[in-house]
């Protein structure tokens, strides 16, 4: 049976780098990644069908008036969507899906999808969340604050997720998503206990 998997996270969490890494060694389990449509502007190192479909509000507005999409959110003003016939399309064919959303995404997935599996990644403390954040060098000083101060919400929402993940060392964090999202194991003992720790340390802030 094909496998639904729903990944988010907090922007500078390591969503994106930890999910590229477990498409190229995910085994006998083959991905496909769904692609958003949005109309957020291009970053210089993104690609038109590839990072994502970029299209205008007017273009947004007629897909969500014609219920092509799954999901669909706001996120610092700009609309994401996830298309409903691809994913429908995808499942059908016995191929495994994984989407990169926000949490509020995921919610709509699951409440669609009751056998999809959410997975949300934390990071390790709000202080490396600020500096991965001025390390990427995509936003300014203003942006990052709003990012920061939007993280405290998603981890909120991030504990009503089927599985959590924090993201402390990249290779131990790759290694529980695919023990989740490939192998359908539990994580061990104690990265649920640092999990925990983690989690708890950030809602306490």
């Amino acid at each position: 049976m094909a496998k639904l998997t729903v990944i988010a996270a907090p922007s500078g969490a390591g969503k994106t780098s930890l999910i590229e890494a477990l498409l190229k060694d995910s085994g006998d389990v083959e991905f496909n990644l769904s692609i958003s449509y949005t109309t957020r502007e291009k970053r210089i190192n993104e690609k038109d069908g590839e990072s994502y479909f970029f299209i205008d509000n007017w273009e947004f507005e007629r897909m969500l008036k014609n219920k092509e999409f799954l999901e669909h959110a706001e996120v610092f003003g700009n609309f994401y969507g996830t298309s409903k016939s691809w994913v429908d399309e995808q499942l059908k064919k016995g191929r495994n899906i994984l989407l990169e959303l926000d949490w509020q995404g995921a919610f709509q997935v699951k409440s669609a999808y009751p056998s999809a599996v959410t997975i949300f990644i934390i990071p390790p403390s709000y202080d490396e969340l600020e500096a991965r954040l001025n390390e990427r060098g995509l936003d300014k000083s203003g942006v990052i604050e709003k990012r920061l101060a939007e993280a405290k919400k998603e981890i909120k929402q991030g504990q009503s997720f089927d599985f959590l993940v924090v993201n402390d060392e990249f290779e131990k964090a790759l290694s529980d998503l695919k023990s989740l999202a490939i192998q359908n194991k539990e994580l061990p003992k104690e990265r649920k206990a640092i999990v925990e720790s983690h989690l708890q340390a950030l809602l306490e802030e």
